[in-house]
């Protein structure tokens, strides 16, 4: 950042508002620029697929799944065009920031010498994380693995992000069975938990999946079938309506003050008029049947996961069963950690992103609990070949996907196999021009693999210089670049068949979809708008954002 003396006075202006703005409590500390971000200043990020590294090995009605090699922040925000509001779950395990040198900030390796590591750390993912908010669904979560050494900072800076009211939870892993073998084992307490803080976007109540633990037992038996005893409980009276429905008077006996019970007076009469409801001891109790409840057990979603569903030393192990042993990772987080937390989280056909895919544990997770409950989420892994030696993305994450989905051994020593459609994309980067006009003419054929990601069409059916034709299991999708010849694309679209709307990205100078020049009526419904306009607001709001000081 350049001194006081060199701004002009509008930048000063607006420095002294943006003071005005901070707030008063909170995480504060010193941003430092990033070049990944002051890099889009001049360049706007998209993607590009790497054909060869298609992976087909599942049915065309099953999801295609997602790997994006390039930095997380131009990955994040070419998501925020393809996929704003649509993710369901967020896992990421980012650097925790060691003495290990395990983060890297504008290509240096961070050491505790550093006297901004701090700083740098927290302006790195403060960046990712407001993408990242961006990216959620109105239900969605996130779940971030940290350590001790940076937890009281993401805390903050996630309330502040995040919300406050939208923390979850906070949920200690055992992640460690070993000791330290060094000096250091004697000089502090020894970390034997790693953390795991979950976030929701807001807006909705959250809930979340159980585990059931067998089923409930109903010993007893009468002319209506079997049942179960079950003293009604008190509970602490709480608000108007808990007084005026729940405390009341059952066969002489009424709850102290304070409290009432635990069903409402409709529910207790219910049971009542079926003989389910008697007196013993001065407590009442009830006969519960099947109908009642659910007849499992169910576990909560406990804030701590024991060893027992994998430590880092068995990830390890884990990956290197699957690749090989040069893979270079010491810690990597267990295949049946993740997969609880997207158990717990996600739907049968939700969205589920790692945009810190190190390994890529978190698509082997989702495949594997795909398979466990025939469901059809899909996962969208992000990685860069930065952060350890040699290249992450195509030498570990990617071939440990292509490992499972042909066929590999499993934790358990058994030969295996996981199908899957899976896409790989690498981001690239379209160099600003000083006139739109000439901008918008460059990026919109750079956009054609961010439309198909965005439609999830990934099927060519015309691929031209000018007009192409991708097709899914929901319909089509068709993108014209040639600004002149409109009508003639429109006509030969007019002549495929298809039950459903057209999905028609036309390329424009300004906001308007163009299809007020066709004439004639149309035969099929297109849904159309223009490109890249799209792009182009997304990418103003980042990267406006992005830029200058503390926000």
């Amino acid at each position: 950042s350049k001194p006081l003396s060199e701004y002009t006075k509008e930048e000063l202006i607006d420095l002294v508002g943006s003071l005005k703005k901070q707030k008063k409590f909170g995480l504060v500390w010193e941003d430092k620029p990033e070049k990944v971000a002051t890099d889009c200043e001049v360049k706007l990020p998209v993607v590009k697929e790497v054909v060869e590294k298609a992976i087909n090995e599942a049915g065309d009605d099953e999801p295609t799944n997602i790997i994006i090699e390039g930095d997380n922040y131009h990955a994040l925000s070419v998501l925020n065009y393809t996929h704003p509001h649509e993710i369901d779950v967020i896992y990421i395990d980012p650097p925790y920031n060691t003495k290990s040198k395990d983060f890297m900030y504008n290509d240096k390796r961070i050491d505790t010498e550093d006297a901004f590591r701090h700083s740098k750390w927290i302006s790195f993912m403060e960046k990712r994380l407001q993408l990242a908010k961006s990216l959620l669904s109105r239900d969605g979560v996130i779940f971030i693995s940290i350590d001790d050494n940076e937890f009281a900072h993401l805390r903050i800076l996630c309330d502040q992000i995040f919300g406050e009211k939208n923390l979850v939870g906070n949920i200690d892993w055992e992640s460690k069975t070993k000791s330290q073998n060094t000096k250091t084992a004697y000089d502090k307490l020894q970390p034997k938990v790693e953390h795991i803080l979950c976030y929701a976007r807001g807006g909705t109540k959250r809930h979340f999946n159980l585990t059931t633990n067998g089923q409930k037992e109903y010993p007893f038996s009468d002319g209506m079938g079997q049942y179960r005893e079950r003293q009604l409980e008190i509970m602490n009276a709480n608000g108007v309506r808990g007084r005026e429905t729940m405390v009341f008077e059952i066969d002489g006996i009424r709850p102290p003050v304070g409290k009432q019970w635990q069903l409402g007076q409709e529910k207790i009469e219910e049971f009542r008029r079926r003989g389910d409801l008697f007196i013993r001891d001065g407590q009442v109790i009830l006969k519960m049947r099947p109908i009642d409840e659910r007849s499992e057990k169910t576990e909560p979603f406990w804030g701590f996961l024991s060893k027992e569903i994998g430590t880092a030393e068995s990830g390890k192990k884990e990956l290197t069963d699957i690749i090989g042993k040069d893979h270079g990772f010491e810690t990597v987080k267990p295949t049946e950690l993740i997969k609880r937390l997207c158990f717990h989280a996600s739907n049968t056909d939700s969205i589920i992103l790692d945009f810190f895919a190190g390994s890529g544990t978190t698509g082997q997770a989702v495949l594997e609990l795909n398979r466990d409950d025939g469901g059809k989420r899909q996962f969208i892994i992000c990685t860069d070949n930065k952060q350890k030696e040699g290249f992450i993305a195509e030498k570990i994450a990617y071939p440990r996907i292509y490992s499972i989905t042909h066929g590999f051994k499993n934790k358990d020593g058994e030969d295996d196999v996981l199908p899957a459609n899976v896409r790989y994309f690498k981001t690239e980067f379209v160099e600003k021009d000083e006139t739109p006009d000439v901008l918008r003419r460059k990026l919109s054929p750079a956009c054609e693999d961010m439309i198909r990601i965005r439609e999830g069409a990934f099927d060519r059916v015309v691929d031209e210089d000018l007009f192409k034709v991708f097709k899914n299991s929901r319909g089509l999708t068709a993108v014209i670049f040639d600004r002149f010849d409109l009508q003639e694309y429109i006509d030969r679209l007019e002549e495929t068949e298809t039950d459903t709307p057209i999905h028609l990205y036309v390329f424009s100078y300004s906001k308007n979809n163009r299809l007020d020049e066709l004439h004639g009526k149309l035969k099929h419904k297109y849904e159309s708008q223009p490109i890249p306009e799209g792009v182009l607001e997304i990418y103003k709001k980042i990267f406006k954002n992005s830029k200058g000081g503390r926000k």
